[in-house]
């Protein structure tokens, strides 16, 4: 990893940091050496005084990997970057997510909450003391030096947010972490500086920001998968949310879009959609890696799996034993359930201490040159088989199949995760019974990069984009049938648009259950799933991703439905609405402008309708409403801005 060769610092051309719009973006940077005698100590912090004394003993745990690589050479430099994320302290107090989180996220999305945040137009950041989680991104240098002491040292550079902004942040760290250890610590000050210069986050965009004489070109995930308890307040788009197929599948439609979906999972592809399930209903998964890179990859791999979905579950790209959430999972006694939540981890401890998650997947490789898994999962005629979809493993090659590889399969499915202490596989371990088939046309189309890894990197991206498509559209399709459920209405030239909007359709879990059953999941589904695939439905009902993307989406709808409405008050012709009106409906419609009008006041709206500032201002009565002194406007869509 190293940083750009056009990248150069010139004390006398850096900005001033500006710390309202540094939060945007980042909450703190993080120096975090590893003591022999103290052990992680955070050397420097900047902005300083910004993190709490547990907050910052979590980080320095988090940001170190297990164990010093052993596969370098004695005196080489070894760098990785990889990311954590970690519950605060002051946010929730449920330890995991919960009912009563999906409850607090219902009150957060209520339609009135929603409106008003929307209706303010607010897109910048605010200081949300309350967001109940942060992420961590981590650029780790480890030098081997046979003078030192054990033979080596390690540091951290950490840019702390409360965004999941991997796209941005990884390639940040690939000019800050070397820039440090060239530097020392003015590089936090430096980089700090140029970040605060940034323009506020646009989700869904693709957006240039400088850092010094070097551009960083990134996509942002959209709105929409972003987590309400972020701090960052987006205007969201109907029509920008599933259940719509996007129109531009270019642009981002989760989070983690960046992720090497086919290079974490090419030894286990026919097993992707059975993740699918498993992360579309909420349930908890355990992700083993050999490094910390590995780890984070697959974690943000299998949450970028199910977008445009909101993924609800708690996910922690790279989980250790020192954080405070380890001692409740540890302490589950037999009969309890384990909570939903993706842990990714690379200390093989795990798999004792929580051997009570039912669903563990272990990917990557030990060290750069073993032997792991050519792309060659191809049966001899150059397709892929589904035959091994029985065993629930892919650890096999088709292109070999053989009685030998088979009892291999089966033996390993009988040793269970276990077999890991021993010696690294790819596989997966779980009972669930997938309801989708895997699509062999998707994995015809994918290349086979052989083994030169400049060409295995371009080709990593064609693949990584045919099955994020799939996926996409997998999920969409799925989500499709909830849409009549966000279907807004607009006033019709009979009625009058100073009405309440009528609500949108009531939802009851049994009567759509009911409804779906009798017309079928459609003709993409159909062909993709089993005959038992409303079980599926019934699953993600129950689970805890649906009820916070339904009430978030519902919300959306809402916000898109109240701007049709208001349009359509702003564009009324008064003098033709009145003339066809009796006067009790003109008594009806004098009673409905005032109360809108006291509404837009109160959501802080500076532009009015002329009638109404007038009305307001004079103090007009109904009595000269219906002798007609509005009617010297022929339409409300003058407007008058109020200074």
């Amino acid at each position: 990893m190293s940083r750009s060769p056009s990248f150069s610092v010139k004390t006398e051309l850096s900005p001033k940091l500006d710390p309202a719009s540094l939060r945007q973006w980042a909450v703190a940077f993080c120096i975090i050496r590893f003591d022999l005698e103290q052990g992680q100590l955070i050397e420097e912090c900047y902005p300083p005084g910004c993190l709490t004394k547990d907050e910052e003993l979590e980080i320095a745990f988090s940001s170190f990997p297990d164990s010093v690589s052993q596969h370098q050479n004695r005196s080489s430099i070894h760098d990785c970057i990889f990311f954590f994320r970690f519950r605060r302290q002051n946010g929730s107090q449920s330890v995991l997510v919960s009912s009563s989180e999906i409850t607090e996220v219902d009150k957060e999305l209520s339609p009135k909450s929603t409106d008003k945040r929307n209706l303010t137009r607010s897109n910048t950041c605010k200081n949300n003391k309350d967001s109940r989680h942060m992420y961590g991104y981590v650029f780790n240098r480890q030098r081997h030096d046979e003078r030192l002491k054990r033979g080596g040292e390690q540091k951290s550079v950490v840019i702390l947010s409360l965004s999941p902004y991997s796209s941005v942040f990884r390639p940040l760290l690939q000019i800050m972490g070397p820039l440090y250890f060239d530097i020392g610590k003015k590089a936090l000050e430096h980089i700090a500086a140029f970040v605060s210069m940034w323009p506020a986050p646009k989700p869904g965009k693709l957006m240039d920001l400088p850092i010094g004489n070097a551009m960083l070109k990134v996509n942002l995930p959209p709105a929409h998968s972003l987590p309400s308890e972020s701090g960052m307040l987006f205007e969201e788009s109907a029509y920008s949310m599933a259940p719509f197929l996007p129109n531009n599948q270019s642009v981002p439609q989760g989070l983690f879009h960046d992720s090497d979906l086919f290079g974490t999972f090419r030894g286990l592809l026919l097993q992707l959609w059975v993740l699918w399930e498993l992360l579309l209903i909420g349930e908890p998964i355990l992700v083993i890696a050999p490094t910390p890179p590995q780890c984070c990859e697959a974690v943000a791999s299998l949450v970028s799996l199910v977008a445009p979905l909101l993924y609800s579950v708690d996910f922690r790209p790279y989980f250790t034993i020192h954080d405070p959430e380890f001692a409740h999972l540890n302490s589950l006694q037999e009969g309890d359930t384990f909570p939903p939540i993706v842990l990714g981890v690379t200390n093989l401890f795990f798999l004792k201490a929580l051997r009570k998650i039912p669903h563990i997947v272990s990917v990557g490789s030990p060290a750069p040159n073993s032997n792991r898994l050519a792309f060659t999962t191809r049966s001899s005629g150059g397709k892929f088989s589904a035959r091994s979809e029985a065993f629930g493993l892919q650890q096999l090659s088709l292109k070999k199949f053989s009685p030998s590889n088979l009892l291999s399969a089966v033996k390993l499915k009988r040793d269970g995760p276990l077999c890991l202490m021993t010696e690294h596989k790819e596989a997966i371990w779980t009972t669930y019974g997938a309801i989708t088939k895997p699509d062999t046309s998707i994995l015809n189309r994918l290349i086979d990069a052989g083994m030169s890894p400049r060409v295995e990197e371009s080709m990593s991206v064609v693949n990584n984009e045919i099955l994020r498509r799939h996926f996409l559209e997998l999920t969409t399709n799925f989500l499709a049938p909830f849409g009549p459920y966000f279907r807004t209405k607009t006033p019709s030239e009979s009625s009058s648009p100073f009405v309440d909007p009528p609500p949108l359709p009531s939802f009851n879990a049994d009567e759509f259950l009911a409804s779906l059953s009798a017309r079928g999941p459609g003709k993409f589904l159909s062909k993709r799933m089993k005959s038992n695939w409303l079980d599926l439905y019934r699953r993600f009902l129950r689970g805890p991703n649906f009820m916070p993307w339904f009430q978030r989406r519902r919300a959306v709808a809402e916000q898109e439905q109240h701007k049709l409405w208001r349009q359509a008050r702003m564009n009324t012709d008064i003098q033709q609405f009145i003339s066809k009106r009796s006067e009790l409906e003109i008594v009806d419609s004098f009673n409905a402008i005032e109360r809108h009008f006291l509404e837009e006041i109160q959501l802080g709206y500076r532009v009015f309708p002329y009638s109404l500032w007038r009305f307001r201002q004079d103090g007009w009565s109904l009595a000269d409403l219906c002798g007609g002194w509005w009617l010297g406007s022929a339409s409300i869509s003058s407007v008058l801005l109020i200074m």
